[in-house]
């Protein structure tokens, strides 16, 4: 893939900053230490900051790199590597997307409130469309709703996989506040704080038999009587859709290659595996036929997948995301394949290790096997590649 002049530097240092910092903080977390890594990642994030590689995807004038999508690709190849990568760079999702919804649509107060402390760091946020009852694929079902009062706005509903709720300091969520509007109508965004008393975490979510942490958790909230005020509309009524759409292209790229960089982490660890792990008379695995084969495979599809990401990059920065939807939908199923091909054939050749704690590939399977479902189902998005061929 090809690297920008401007970043390779850049990048290199990036990436042995992750390997000889995160890398190693993975076994303690693993021992449920969280606490204590927390604290370590806290501390490596004003590293980050002090190097001046915080928030690669916001401008400078909120404090981050200013990178171009495709520039920004490369930087999240190299630290998806690790679980902590984007959070200790500050462009962890979905904080990293909210902060985009509040830089593009949302009013000053709004930005000086909520935007600003979220750039620095200072603050976490959450969003809220995904409901156990409705069908995460088909958002205009949606049965969280949002009617007018005389003082705001009421709020009710029940949401699930609101990922980092427990930590976050506002909600940014996704109601139906007219039902009887076209489709794409229906919905508006609204900010919450969730200190408020109509917001409610019920629960951080088992992800295969994990809850979570204070790093990272999927949580139930529910929003009961939720009683705010006019200000908390995020632009305009009706514009729900629109708005989360938007962040949707952009989002993707930061996804894929978060996903290709772990992808290239199990080749990483595949390869040491079988120059090390020995059978048959001491003959290492590297020696089959049928471990070469595995390799060559997952080296062709994550640098295949690479250049199609990079490629969708430099659509969406040259046409725009409704030009690139044909691809941006590719992407999302195409590199959620590749990863579980990846993370499967990295278990298979690590055995038992790969399916403990002891290495950090069953914590990766546990996580992100979600990668073909969240951004919707590798079906929607089959079919809609689809459609659009026929269309062509």
């Amino acid at each position: 893939m090809e690297v920008n002049p401007r970043s390779e530097q850049t990048l290199q240092a990036i990436s042995s900053f992750v390997a000889e910092s995160l890398f190693p903080l993975e076994s303690a977390y693993l021992r449920n230490e969280q606490a204590t890594v927390f604290t370590e990642l806290k501390k490596l994030r004003q590293v980050v900051k002090n190097s001046g590689w915080w928030a690669p995807q916001l401008p400078q004038d909120l404090g981050g790199m200013g990178l171009s999508l495709r520039d920004f690709g490369h930087i999240s190849l190299a630290i998806g590597q690790s679980p902590f990568g984007h959070f200790v760079f500050g462009c962890q999702a979905p904080d990293a997307g909210n902060a985009e919804l509040l830089m593009d649509f949302g009013s000053e107060d709004q930005k000086n409130l909520y935007l600003m402390p979220l750039a620095d760091g200072e603050t976490r946020s959450c969003f809220a469309m995904t409901e156990p009852d409705t069908p995460g694929s088909d958002p205009v079902s949606l049965n969280t709703t949002a009617k007018k009062t005389s003082r705001g706005w009421n709020i009710s509903g029940h949401k699930w996989f609101t990922s980092g709720a427990r930590e976050a300091s506002f909600c940014i969520v996704v109601a139906t506040t007219n039902p009887e509007a076209p489709p794409a109508e229906r919905a508006s965004l609204f900010i919450v704080p969730t200190e408020h008393p109509g917001f409610q975490v019920i629960r951080s979510i088992p992800v295969m038999g994990e809850a979570g942490s204070a790093l990272m958790t999927h949580d139930e909230v529910v929003f009961s009587d939720c009683e705010i005020g006019p200000e908390a509309l995020l632009g305009h009524e009706g514009q729900g859709f629109r708005l989360a759409q938007s962040r949707l292209g952009p989002g993707r790229i930061h996804h894929c290659m978060r996903w290709l960089g772990i992808a290239e982490r199990c080749l990483t660890m595949m390869i040491r595996r079988m120059q090390t792990r020995t059978f048959r008379n001491g003959k290492p695995l590297g020696d089959e036929g049928l471990m070469r084969a595995m390799l060559a495979e997952n080296f062709a599809g994550i640098e295949a997948a690479k250049q199609l990401v990079d490629h969708t990059a430099k659509m969406i920065e040259s046409r725009g995301a409704s030009e690139a939807r044909l691809w941006i939908s590719t992407i999302k199923f195409h590199c959620g394949a590749v990863l579980q091909k990846s993370l499967d054939d990295a278990v298979q050749v690590h055995g038992a290790l790969g399916m403990c704690d002891d290495s950090i590939l069953a914590w990766f399977y546990r996580h992100e096997r979600a990668a073909r479902i969240y951004d919707g189902p590798d079906e929607v998005h089959k079919m809609s590649v689809g459609k659009q061929l026929l269309r062509r």
